[in-house]
This record gives C-alpha cells, sequence and structure tokens, in this order.
C-alpha cells in the first residue's frame, strides 16, 4: 500500500542541492597602497576600507621600518584582507597602484622575489577563505586616498627617529 499525499512518508525525497554557492553578503572595496622612501627605506601601508555604498568602514594605516615598495604594496594588501576576515566580510574588491603585486596575485606575473613570495602565499591564502575577490590595478591618482595613509604611516615612523 503506498502511502497517500497526507501521511508522511518513512523516506522523503531528497533534498535538492544548490546549484552555487548562497550570496554571502555584499561586496566591500579597499584603496590600498603602500611606499618606501628609497627602496628599501622606512615603509608604510595604508588602505581605505568602504562599503558597497561607498562609506567607509575603515582606514588602515601601519608604519613597517624599513623595507622596500613591493612589501610595503603586499602590506597593504595583506590588511586589507584581514579587515574582511575579521570583520565577517565575505566579498573584497580590491583596488591598488602597484600594477607588479596585481598582475602577481591575478597570476599572470611570477613571484621571483624570496622577500615577496612569503607575502604573495600568505595573500592566497587568505583570499581563499573569501567567498568573492577581485583585485584590479589603477593609477596613482585613483588611489589618492590610500596613498595619503601611506604617507601618514611613514611620516609616523620616521618622527620616532629612523
Amino acid at each position: 500500500m503506498s502511502p497517500s499525499p497526507t501521511t508522511p512518508s518513512l523516506f522523503p525525497a531528497p533534498a535538492s542541492k544548490p546549484s552555487a554557492k548562497p550570496a554571502s553578503g555584499p561586496w566591500i572595496s579597499a584603496h590600498c597602497d603602500g611606499g618606501a622612501r628609497g627602496n628599501p627605506g622606512p615603509a608604510g601601508f595604508g588602505a581605505l576600507v568602504q562599503d558597497a555604498d561607498g562609506a567607509v568602514l575603515a582606514e588602515l594605516s601601519e608604519f613597517l621600518g624599513i623595507q622596500t615598495n613591493n612589501y610595503a604594496e603586499y602590506s597593504g594588501l595583506l590588511a586589507s584582507i584581514d579587515y574582511a576576515l575579521t570583520h565577517g566580510h565575505r566579498r573584497l574588491r580590491v583596488v591598488s597602484d602597484s600594477e607588479l603585486m596585481v598582475k602577481q596575485i591575478q597570476g599572470k606575473y611570477q613571484v621571483k622575489s624570496p622577500i615577496l613570495r612569503p607575502l604573495y602565499d600568505q595573500a592566497k591564502k587568505k583570499i581563499a577563505q573569501l567567498d568573492g575577490f577581485e583585485i584590479t590595478h589603477a593609477l596613482r591618482h585613483k588611489n589618492k586616498d590610500a596613498d595619503r595613509l601611506a604617507n601618514q604611516a611613514m611620516d609616523r615612523g620616521m618622527r620616532r627617529g629612523m
């Protein structure tokens, strides 16, 4: 005897599998920059993190000591990713004026520097924890806020007696 439409079955139909990951919230964006006065020299990074509507979520800025410009650029990227992960944002768009770093993260350039390789590896591991990630290159004049924050970091560090 088959169950009637109102009788629950002992073997319910299997649930359908979702075809894609469910949306994980809105995208946030980060404009990041790094710099060194001298290369290497006193270095710092800056990042401006915004929500989908353009409201500022955070201004990140840190002095890095004596480092290269590329080290500082990667540090800005890592700080942006860390911010997204620690604040529960699952999708991140990054804008940077470092063509080298952007193309390395995109897989278009190899990472040959033994100093940058660990930073690259760390960035890729953190990016894998996000549900969505995009990175694009912008010319310096389109990255002014991040540049300002990076310069503030270098200024702070150099006043400490570097």
